[in-house]
C-alpha cells in the first residue's frame, strides 16, 4: 500500500469550506497513513470513513489523553500530559466515562430538546430583532452565532448570562493553538476559580436547571461538579456557534443551494445534516490510542500508538458519500462523524442540531437579501483554532 509521512497534521485548508490538500493526498495513499508527531511519536492517521467509525467503536482504542499524543507543533504537543482530572469524561474510557455520562443524559433526549424547541426559537426571533434595530452592517459572530448557543447552554445549566464574558474569553484561549502553556495555565485557573464560586452560589440557591440537578444528585465532588459544567460550557457554546456562522458563510458563497433552503422549508432538516459534513468543524481529531496491538486497514497497528481520525476527509469519502465534495442540501447525509461515534458520540448533538435547524432558517427568513460585507477571501478562517470556523462574518442586508 502506498503510503505518505508528514511532520504534523494538515490543517490548512485549500479553501474556506475544504480539507488541506495534503490530507486529500493521504487518503489517495490508503485508508491509513503513518503519521509524524512533533514530540517524535509515531503513530497513524485515518482518512476512510469506515475505518474510522471502526477505531471510534473498538474499546481497544482509548480516548484516555495521557495515553495520546498531540498531532500538531503546538505549545502542548511536548508537554507530559496528565490523567484527565474527575469529571473530564469525554477524555476517560469505561466504565467511568458511563457513570459520568448516565448523570447526564436525561437532560439531553429527543424529548427534552423538542420541549426546548419554543423557547430556542424565542432567543433567535430576539437576536435576529436587534440585529434589525442596529442596521447592518454587523458581524453575524458576535450578533448572531455565538449569543443563541451561548444563552441556551446558559440557562440548561443555570449560568447568569451576565456573565458570559467571563468564560467565553477564557474559552477561547483554551482552544486557540498558539496558546502558551503559561497562558493555558493561567486561563484555567481562571475559569476554574469562576466554576467553583458559581457551585457555592448554587449550593446556597439551588434553582430548576442542570447544575443545580447534579449538586443536589450527591453524586459528585467539587472537582468533578467544575469539570462537567466546564465540558458542557465549553462544548456547549463554541461548536454551535462555530457551526451557525460557517454553515451561513457556505450558504452565502453557494447560492444555489441557500435558494433551495429558502423555497423548500421542509429541506431543514437534512440541510443541516449536509453542512454538518461539508464543513467538519472538528478538524484535529478524534484522537485514539491503541491499548493493545491491532491489525486495522492493512497495517499493524502497535500498542501505545496514537491514531487520528481526520474527520474532514472522513465525512467526504467517496466510498461511503455521493458527491462527497460537493455542497448538496438534497444530499441523504447518513453517518457522517460529525458529533464523532460509539460511546463517546457527543452528548449534546440534539441540542446542537435544533439550534441550526432555528437559526438557519430563522435569519434567512427575517433577511432574505443577507450578503458578505466583505470579499469572502478576506473573511478571517479559524485554522488558528481547536475548533474550525471563522473569527468574524461582516454581513449587510
Amino acid at each position: 500500500m502506498a503510503q505518505t509521512q508528514t511532520q504534523s497534521l494538515p490543517i490548512d485548508r485549500s479553501g474556506p469550506f475544504d480539507p488541506p490538500d495534503a490530507l486529500e493526498a493521504f487518503r489517495a495513499a490508503g485508508p491509513i497513513s503513518p503519521l509524524h508527531f512533533p514530540n517524535g511519536h509515531v503513530g497513524w492517521l485515518v482518512t476512510n470513513h469506515g475505518l474510522a467509525r471502526q477505531v471510534l467503536a473498538d474499546p481497544r482504542f482509548s480516548a484516555r489523553q495521557e495515553l495520546r499524543h498531540f498531532p500538531l507543533p503546538v505549545a502542548r504537543a511536548t508537554e507530559p500530559v496528565p490523567p484527565a482530572p474527575p469529571g473530564m469524561f469525554i477524555r476517560m474510557d469505561e466504565p467511568i466515562h458511563g457513570r459520568y455520562r448516565r448523570l447526564l443524559t436525561g437532560q439531553f433526549t429527543v424529548r427534552r430538546m423538542n420541549q426546548l424547541t419554543p423557547r430556542i426559537q424565542q432567543i433567535t426571533d430576539d437576536r435576529l430583532e436587534e440585529m434589525a434595530l442596529a442596521g447592518p452592517p454587523v458581524d453575524l459572530v458576535q450578533a448572531f452565532a455565538l449569543p443563541i448557543p451561548s444563552l441556551v447552554i446558559c440557562e440548561l445549566l443555570g449560568v447568569p448570562y451576565a456573565e458570559r464574558e467571563q468564560f467565553q474569553h477564557t474559552t477561547s484561549k483554551i482552544v486557540r493553538l498558539d496558546s502558551t502553556v503559561q497562558e493555558l495555565t493561567a486561563s484555567m485557573a481562571e475559569l476554574n476559580a469562576y466554576l467553583d464560586e458559581l457551585i457555592s452560589r448554587k449550593r446556597g440557591k439551588p434553582s430548576d436547571d442542570m447544575l443545580s440537578g447534579l449538586i443536589e444528585s450527591g453524586e459528585l465532588s467539587q472537582e468533578e461538579l467544575r469539570n462537567m459544567a466546564l465540558l458542557l460550557l465549553a462544548a456547549g457554546h463554541e461548536t454551535t456557534a462555530n457551526m451557525l456562522s460557517l454553515g451561513t458563510f457556505a450558504l452565502l458563497q453557494h447560492p444555489d443551494q441557500l435558494a433551495v433552503l429558502t423555497s423548500e422549508p421542509d429541506v431543514i432538516e437534512n440541510a443541516v445534516e449536509e453542512l454538518l459534513r461539508y464543513l467538519s468543524i472538528i478538524h484535529i481529531g478524534p484522537t485514539r490510542a491503541a491499548l493493545e496491538d491491532v491489525e486495522l486497514g492493512g497495517v499493524q497497528v502497535k500498542e501505545g500508538d496514537t491514531v487520528v481520525i481526520s474527520t474532514p476527509v472522513t465525512n467526504r469519502d467517496p466510498e461511503h458519500f455521493a458527491s462527497p465534495e460537493t455542497l448538496d442540501l438534497h444530499h441523504v447525509v447518513s453517518g457522517h462523524l460529525a458529533f464523532g461515534h460509539g460511546v463517546h458520540q457527543c452528548l449534546g448533538q440534539q441540542l446542537a442540531r435544533i439550534e441550526m435547524r432555528v437559526g438557519y432558517a430563522s435569519l434567512f427568513r427575517r433577511f432574505p437579501t443577507l450578503r458578505l460585507a466583505i470579499p469572502a477571501n478576506e473573511v478571517p478562517l479559524k485554522t488558528d483554532m481547536a475548533i474550525y470556523g471563522v473569527h468574524k462574518l461582516p454581513v449587510t442586508w
